[in-house]
């Protein structure tokens, strides 16, 4: 703001004339200078253009969704390259009744004449037990599962391990194979028998053999 000076009254002037003011002190007090707006700024000598001060300052950069930024793809959607493959056969087929069933009933079948009626008649009950609660969907998966490499170890006479999975299906199933289990159990043990007896007697028929051939002749 413009300072303003009142000059000494003028003793030609009236008491009640107003004062005269003066704007000329503000040059004489050495203020500073300000350049007129309209004022154009001279090119720089080396040639080189000058830049505005608004335009070398950094700006922020704006702020947005980037374009480039991938997104999970919605709920229940799923990219085609980890989709599963559904012309791959299923790797786990379902265990079938027959192929459970037959194995058993050649195993009663092998015992009979060489144990007594009434434990093959018990084993035989206890086994249509087995076949109407799996027809019927009454077995669970796993189920099926063990008792089909129940009949494998049985087959192979690995009775130890046929033994082993009896148990384990007593143990974690036993709602669903303690009406027919105790059948098989029986089975087991009596298959097992009849095999001891006849590798024995397979024995005893080689060792006979063995010394009538070291019988020298007369």
């Amino acid at each position: 703001m413009a300072e303003l000076y009142v000059k000494p009254g003028n003793k030609e002037r009236g008491w009640n004339d107003p004062p005269q003011f003066s704007y000329g002190l503000q040059t004489q007090a050495g203020g500073p200078k300000r350049t007129p707006l309209t004022r154009r700024v001279a090119a720089p000598q080396d040639g080189s253009p000058r830049v505005p001060t608004s335009e070398t300052s950094p700006r922020l950069p704006v702020m947005g969704p980037p374009s480039n930024v991938s997104r999970p793809p919605p709920l229940g959607s799923c990219p085609a390259s980890i989709a599963e493959p559904t012309n791959f056969p299923v790797i786990e087929s379902e265990t079938l009744l027959e192929d459970v069933l037959k194995p058993l009933e050649q195993a009663l079948e092998d015992c009979r004449g060489h144990t007594k009626k009434q434990v093959c008649d018990d084993i035989s009950r206890r086994l249509a037990l087995l076949q109407e609660q799996w027809a019927g969907g009454k077995l669970s998966r796993p189920v099926k599962k063990r008792m089909a490499l129940l009949v494998q170890e049985l087959s192979s006479h690995r009775w130890d391990a046929a033994d082993d999975i009896h148990r384990s299906l007593m143990v974690d199933h036993v709602t669903e194979v303690s009406q027919w289990m105790v059948g098989v159990k029986r089975l087991i043990a009596e298959k097992r028998s009849l095999s001891s007896k006849e590798e024995a007697n397979e024995e005893k028929s080689t060792a006979t053999a063995e010394e009538k051939q070291t019988i020298p002749s007369i």
